[in-house]
């Protein structure tokens, strides 16, 4: 099994014992460009078959998985119970937390584990994309270098798992109302008006305006006309990677 190499899609396991919520989780990563569904596992140990498996599967092979979307909640082990048997076993995937759970304690437990992402329940389609393309640009990061890296390199690809779009912000703004818009900026495919981000946000325009606007005056965010209506150019803005 392969790490790290550019321009494959990512093979996912989800992990997850509902049946609906595995379903929808797999449909999720359909949608998402750049990944491919590996497979469902309904305990942790249908995972770590399937993850033994995969890693004999020859490279390329639809069987190979790079990336683990994990439930804490299993009927047969605890998600950290299962997350320290892939690192015993010396698995070497990727794992995303897609979970109800959150207790601190689990958390940084998980954190510790060497999980890459933390995605709790319920969540848009939007914030699971954005925690994909964030994941996905990591990887891009850690597949362009050498087998010895530099500090810079390091931190650039940490970056892309938890980029800072929050600081001291203006009165008015919330942090998790601009977390909510950089995920969905995040995930888009296309720059987005402010309209249509509040449209996908449920919310008012100049609201999600005014997000959009700190955004791009803190450099996260590009901000651009779009030409081709009539009257005067709507803005759009897209995230920076």
């Amino acid at each position: 099994m392969r790490r790290y190499s550019p321009g494959d899609d990512v093979g996912v396991l989800v992990v997850e014992d509902e049946e609906i919520p595995a379903e929808a989780h797999a449909e999720y990563v359909r949608r998402v460009p750049g990944f491919r569904l590996a497979g469902i596992a309904r305990t942790g140990a249908e995972a770590l078959e399937a993850l033994k498996d995969a890693e004999s599967a020859p490279s390329g092979s639809e069987a190979e998985i790079g990336l683990v979307l994990l439930d804490m909640n299993l009927p047969d082990l605890h998600g950290l119970d299962l997350l320290r048997r892939i690192r015993g076993a010396g698995l070497p995937v990727d794992v995303i937390a897609v979970t109800a759970v959150r207790d601190l304690a689990v958390v940084r437990s998980a954190m510790s584990g060497g999980i890459v992402q933390y995605l709790i329940k319920p969540f848009t389609f939007s914030a699971f994309s954005a925690k994909l393309a964030a994941y996905a640009e990591y990887r891009r990061r850690m597949a362009e270098q050498a087998a010895s890296t530099t500090q810079s390199e390091v931190d650039s690809a940490f970056a892309a798992l938890r980029p800072a779009v929050a600081g001291q912000l203006p009165k008015g703004l919330s942090a998790e109302t601009l977390e909510a818009v950089a995920d969905l900026l995040k995930g888009a495919r296309a720059p987005l008006s402010a309209s249509e981000a509040a449209e996908a946000l449920a919310m008012s325009r100049i609201t999600t305006r005014r997000y959009l606007e700190h955004l791009a005056d803190q450099q996260s965010v590009l901000r651009s006309p779009r030409y081709g209506s009539r009257g005067r150019p709507e803005l759009e803005y897209s995230w920076r990677w």
